[in-house]
């Protein structure tokens, strides 16, 4: 399982990225004293510029053109590397629109974000929102995307070659002795190495506070008055910033598949891991009613006993899978883990777990490609390299040493006993981060902000639902929407109920009733 707070939201396919979770550097094994308000985030990137100083980015003509994909247009916006310095580097940004169809008055510019961090949200924008968001929607919005910086096509963190995140990707973590755990600390350390040397300029501008700045300027650029925004899994937390920062410039705002800002990275990643086993008991009792099931026909408590002992059976030997590849245990847990977050997945799920049990190994290798987007050539996309990079700088890391790894995982396998060990010792990744953390958790309240919807879903693997319940209660205006079910984020999954409260409240601004759930 790879080291990072991984969120994915599932709107389109596993590869639409939505990702979240682990540590970042100088932290320790304690969960950190949540601190509060606006100065909070504010001092999270440096101090904020003046108006007056942004003025040449605020002002900004983006130069629109086709960008080979019917109907939607590109450009490229600037902003600074460094907000304390407006007047030093720049770092240029990728966005896309497609503009409202009609009929219908034009409300402005919706802004998406799918999340990650790291998933490119101009890729979101034209393989789904652009053209699967309700019609309604999409008459009465120009639906606009821009890559966050660091990710995607805004000049993006690069750390290993394909070579390197295939051998990554492999290490064993869950560490059974001292050379295990040495060599699980190697592997984080090279790749926080070459993420140095190859991304080190932009490496420390990547944090959230900085993107939810650069979406102001978006805002502006565009002509908005007001932010109007849909962010999901991760994209959640930045609109959250976003609001923080600007709450008088908050337009309508659907943050779904919530984040609690509050929490320190320890306790982000165990609620995570406590997830991931909700999301694997709904699939277990699923799996186990069906005569087919590869985990047997027992009870959900064996079933998990028998996917155990799979990945047990992996660490000691590798499953083949045609490739030059093995099955190991990480990448194992890794497919397992990609196909909790849509329920859709658990048919493909069944039949990789069939296949690799009877010792062919190519069918769960490929979620687990799906899930750190592995192209066939045998590169990576930008997408974990971005996660990293911007999960060590938005929260201090979950532990000083592998020590601190090692005293937390009797905690995780309590809230999973699935995968409980591998996902406490994936927090230790950003120990060895190269630029310090420049965020804190704090509560964000957001005060004077006009209304904003909160969407939880009762089972979701990557953010629990709880964390929907903490985020709409921290904000001065939040409002819950609760759809009982299971997979990663709800609007446009298939719930006309969800779908129908969140389209009212983007065409009319009018949230759902408190207390409203759907199934």
């Amino acid at each position: 399982m790879d080291s990072r707070r991984l969120l994915r939201t599932s709107a389109t396919s596993l590869a639409a990225a939505g990702l979240i979770l682990s540590g970042c550097t100088g932290g320790s094994d304690a969960a950190a004293p949540a601190a509060s308000g606006v100065a909070t985030a504010r001092q999270a990137a440096s101090p904020a510029p003046s108006p007056e100083a942004l003025k040449k980015y605020y002002g900004q003509k983006p130069a629109w053109r086709e960008c080979g994909v019917e109907g939607f247009q590109c450009a490229t916006l600037r902003a600074p590397l460094d907000y304390a310095k407006p007047d030093g580097p720049e770092i240029r940004l990728a966005v896309s629109r497609v503009r409202a169809s009609g009929p219908g008055q034009r409300i402005g510019s919706l802004l998406v974000n799918p999340g990650g961090p790291g998933g490119s949200a101009v890729d979101y924008l034209q393989g789904y929102a652009g053209i699967g968001y309700p019609e309604p929607v999409r008459a009465r919005y120009d639906i606009v995307a821009v890559d966050p910086r660091g990710v995607g096509r805004s000049e993006p963190v690069d750390c290993l070659t394909g070579p390197e995140m295939d051998t990554y990707t492999q290490v064993d973590q869950t560490p059974d002795d001292e050379a295990e755990v040495q060599a699980l600390t190697a592997s984080f350390k090279r790749f926080a190495a070459g993420c140095e040397k190859r991304s080190g300029t932009v490496l420390p501008h990547v944090s959230t506070v900085e993107t939810a700045r650069d979406m102001d300027i978006a805002r502006a650029v565009l002509g908005d008055e007001k932010l109007h925004y849909v962010g999901a899994s991760y994209g959640t937390f930045l609109g959250a910033t976003y609001a923080e920062l600007f709450p008088g410039r908050v337009g309508r705002f659907v943050l779904d598949g919530a984040m609690d800002p509050s929490l320190s990275a320890l306790d982000l990643n165990r609620d995570q891991t406590a997830g991931f086993e909700t999301a694997f008991a709904a699939f277990a009792a699923d799996c186990v009613a069906l005569p087919d099931c590869p985990l047997g026909t027992g009870t959900v408590a064996e079933a998990g006993e028998a996917l155990r002992g799979f990945f047990r059976a992996t660490d000691a030997e590798p499953v083949p899978t045609g490739d030059d590849r093995e099955l190991g245990e990480s990448l194992a847990t890794t497919g397992v883990i990609a196909a909790m977050y849509d329920e859709g997945a658990w048919p493909q799920l069944r039949e990789a777990l069939t296949r690799a049990i009877g010792g062919e190994g190519s069918a769960l290798l490929a979620l687990a490609d799906s899930y750190y987007e592995r192209e066939p050539d045998g590169s990576y996309a930008n997408l974990m390299f971005a996660n990293a990079a911007v999960n060590c700088l938005d929260l201090p890391a979950a532990y000083l040493d592998p020590a601190g790894a090692q005293r937390a995982v009797p905690s995780f396998d309590k809230v999973s006993p699935v995968f409980g060990t591998g996902l406490a010792w994936a927090a230790l990744n950003c120990t060895y981060w190269p630029s310090p953390a420049t965020g804190r958790p704090h509560r964000i309240t957001a005060e004077g902000a006009a209304p904003i919807l909160v969407v939880g879903t009762t089972r979701d693997p990557a953010t629990p639902y709880k964390w929907a319940e903490s985020l709409a209660d921290q904000l001065s205006s939040g409002t819950l929407l609760t759809y009982e079910g299971d997979g990663h984020t709800a609007y446009g999954r298939g719930s006309d109920c969800v779908d129908t409260a969140v389209n009212t409240y983007l065409l009319e601004g009018t949230p759902p009733t408190r207390g409203k759930r759907c199934s």
